[in-house]
This record gives structure tokens, C-alpha cells and sequence, in this order.
């Protein structure tokens, strides 16, 4: 029987790894699977066959000193875990235990996969890496290696809850946007949302609601953008508008191009907008930032070693406040889009004592929203709380609900108890 090992960061990626893994089990060709936890916080679960800290202990280096991994920085953590990952995978190759290789994740989880594959198995050694970052160049991922990489445009399995789709309740689809900054608030917005069912005013028929969440990585953009348009979509929570940074930005990597915020306004769809990500911009590794941000001592992050940061300044900030401007004063219709302003923080990165705290290029971005969208059909909403504090992420999706017309049904209570 054939053995697969199954790599990725459980702490983060759980639903989406048991995915794979059942996916796999399913096969006809009856499938082992070793799943690797590769994550920053250890997690439990009986599907993990080498956990976290047996990954550490077994595969690490014991004479190594220095912070613990909780307190290292990202990227350290993306090094380390990769440099165990690749020790465990070597050993069982090298005892013909197994046959092949899976990952999916993110741009750190890809970063930290695509060594493992590189290193600890040969050409020729079966090898795919599902990847939110593989919609461009991918050469620093693949590297000499055979590797096979396979976009993907959406954070899967997009499902509702299992008891709605068994009593066959209609469903709505809605489109949200993330990124790894605002991973917190979509995971508490997908929960949200997914307790339904919901009602119209009008009528007592039941509604769900069907999550399709589009990694803000360009082509994550760009594709909600052409399902909006394709009528796909009923309805969008576009929490995670980052894109529209390395739009005005130039030499910027993860533009969805000058169409982006463009579809919902057009077809006239309930649209909740928020500013996710918008103190960023991206870049490829280290050494491609272009020489005139270094060179102006601009605030630079090592995410992973595939991808830098660096935070949005206040003209960058205006550019991004005026695009947005342009695009949603297109609305026609009173209540159907609202603009949250998270004051508290636009991502993991600019809360209180964050790298990319900065409240004086925020309030830049700020006003020039709200002077822009004044006497506009926009409802635009200030809120203290940072873009990822639940109860912020709790309130953007009951706008959401509103703006779509949608309170709970009855019949929630009785899916799931008061």
C-alpha cells in the first residue's frame, strides 16, 4: 500500500489538511497517509500521525539555543520548522516508507513546504504543493526540483453547513476576500455566517449561505472580480482590499489591476467593503524590493523568504483612499454597500505595538475616505476595533446580512439550540 505524506501548518490550515486527507483516504487505490505537523502553535488531532512537538524534538537541532519557537520571528519559525520537516521527510525516504508527497498553504506555508520537497526527496519523487502564491513566477519555489505547484484561487472546501445542504435549503452565494494578516477575522466571519439558515423580511422561506473566500494575492482579486461579473456570486464582504496597495505602488507584486472594486458596483450586488491589509505591500524576496524603497529607509518585513513587506506610507495611503473613492461612488442604490473603517488596526501587523504601527499614515487613508464618500449612497461605518478583534469581524457579517436583506430564521434555533 502506498504512503503519502501530507505537510502543512495545522495550526492554521486544519480544515483545509483534513480536506486533502480525506480526499486521499477516498481514493480506490487505497491510500496511506502520514500527516506532518508544521505549524508555529502545536496542535491535537488524531489525524496528525508526527505532531508538532515530536517534529521538534525528534527532527530539530538539540544543541540549539535562543528564544523559544513561540517567541521567534516569522520567518525564523518558517526556517526551523522547514529545516525538521525536511530531516523527518529524509529519514522516511530513506526507509522506503514513503511515496509521495502533498502540501497546501499560503506563502508561508509555501515557503516552508517548497524546501522540504526540494531537499528531502529526489527527482522523480511524486511532489505537488497547493498554493495560494502560485498564479505567477514560482522559480524560487521550485527551484531545480521537479515539483509540481497548483494555484489555488479559493481557501477550500467552500461548503455550507452540512444540516442546511441536507435539508436542501436554497443558498446564496457570497464572495470574501483574505489574506494571512486577516486570517483571524475571516475564520470568525465564515463561522458567523455559517450558522444559519437566514429569512427575508418579506418571507419565512429559509436561506443559506455558501462561503467562497479569494486569497488577495492578485489573482485572487481578479477572479471574484470575473465571477461577480459572470453572476456567479449574489453578494461580496470584501473585507481584504490589500491589492489596491500594489496597484498604486510600482514594482509591487500582488496587483488584481485596475479592475478590482469594480464587478459588485457594476451588477448592483450587496457589498460590504473594509480596508484588510491596506498598511501593506508586497514584493518577492528580500532582494528584489526595488533599490529606491531601501535606499529611503522605508519600513521593510521579512514575511517569509519568498516575500517582504514594507508599510504603506501616507501618499501611498491617500492613492489608496482616492482609488476606493473612485469606485464606490459608482453605487446607485441606497443600502446595498457599506465601507468599515477598522480604527483600531488594519491588520495583524499595525495593532498597538505592531511593526507596522502607524496611526498618522492610517488617518491619511481614513479621511480621504471619508471626505470622498461623503453625500454618497455609501454608508460608511468608523469602528475602534482592529480589522481581526471578533467583534468587529462579527459585525462587518451582520452588515453583510443587512445590506442583503437577510435576519436569522426561526428555524436556527433549532439547527442549533438557542
Amino acid at each position: 500500500m502506498a504512503t503519502v505524506v501530507l505537510l502543512g501548518t495545522c495550526d492554521t490550515k486544519l480544515e483545509e489538511l483534513l480536506f486533502l486527507r480525506s480526499r486521499i483516504l477516498d481514493n480506490k487505490k487505497q491510500l496511506q497517509v502520514v500527516m506532518i505537523d508544521v505549524g508555529r502553535h502545536p496542535v491535537s488531532h488524531d489525524a496528525i500521525t508526527i505532531s508538532h512537538s515530536q517534529l521538534v524534538s525528534q527532527y530539530g537541532d538539540s544543541t540549539r539555543a535562543g528564544p523559544s519557537l513561540s517567541d521567534l520571528p516569522r520567518a525564523e519559525v518558517i526556517k526551523l520548522m522547514s529545516s525538521c520537516a525536511t530531516a523527518a521527510v529524509k529519514h522516511l525516504f530513506a526507509t522506503h516508507a514513503i511515496h509521495g508527497i502533498i502540501s497546501a498553504g499560503g506563502s508561508g506555508g509555501t515557503s516552508l513546504a517548497a524546501p522540504v520537497m526540494r531537499d528531502a526527496v529526489p527527482i522523480g519523487f511524486p511532489k505537488l504543493l497547493v498554493s495560494t502564491v502560485a498564479s505567477g513566477d514560482v522559480g524560487a519555489y521550485v527551484g531545480e526540483s521537479d515539483m509540481a505547484m497548483l494555484y489555488s484561487v479559493l481557501r477550500f472546501p467552500p461548503a455550507p453547513p452540512t444540516s442546511l445542504q441536507e435539508q436542501d435549503i436554497p443558498t446564496r452565494r457570497v464572495g470574501i476576500t483574505m489574506f494571512g494578516v486577516t486570517t483571524p477575522a475571516v475564520t470568525t466571519i465564515r463561522r458567523h455566517l455559517s450558522t444559519g439558515p437566514f429569512r427575508t423580511a418579506s418571507s419565512p422561506a429559509p436561506v443559506a449561505l455558501e462561503l467562497f473566500v479569494f486569497h488577495a494575492t492578485g489573482a485572487g482579486g481578479r477572479a471574484m472580480e470575473r465571477l461577480v461579473r459572470a453572476g456567479a456570486l449574489d453578494a461580496v464582504l470584501d473585507l481584504t482590499t490589500t491589492e489596491i496597495c500594489d496597484l498604486v505602488v510600482p514594482g509591487s507584486v500582488m496587483s488584481a489591476g485596475p479592475g478590482r472594486l469594480s464587478a459588485a458596483v457594476e451588477r448592483g450586488i450587496p457589498c460590504v467593503v473594509s480596508l484588510g491589509a491596506t498598511d501593506m505591500v508586497n514584493f518577492g524576496a528580500r532582494g528584489t524590493v526595488p533599490e529606491r524603497y531601501v535606499a529611503a529607509g522605508r519600513r521593510l518585513y521579512e514575511h517569509n523568504s519568498a516575500v517582504t513587506l514594507m508599510r504603506a506610507d501616507e501618499a501611498e495611503a491617500r492613492m489608496v483612499g482616492e482609488f476606493v473613492c473612485g469606485k464606490l461612488r459608482g453605487v446607485e442604490e441606497e443600502g446595498r454597500v457599506e465601507l468599515w473603517i477598522p480604527r483600531g488596526g488594519l491588520s495583524v501587523m499595525s495593532t498597538a505595538g505592531g511593526v507596522f504601527e502607524d496611526r498618522k499614515v492610517d488617518a491619511v487613508l481614513f479621511d480621504t475616505l471619508k471626505s470622498g464618500l461623503h453625500g454618497t449612497r455609501v454608508r460608511v461605518v468608523e469602528d475602534e476595533r482592529d480589522v481581526n478583534d471578533e467583534g468587529f469581524a462579527e459585525a462587518v457579517a451582520e452588515a453583510l446580512l443587512r445590506v442583503m436583506g437577510l435576519e436569522r430564521s426561526g428555524l436556527h434555533s433549532q439547527l442549533h439550540g438557542p
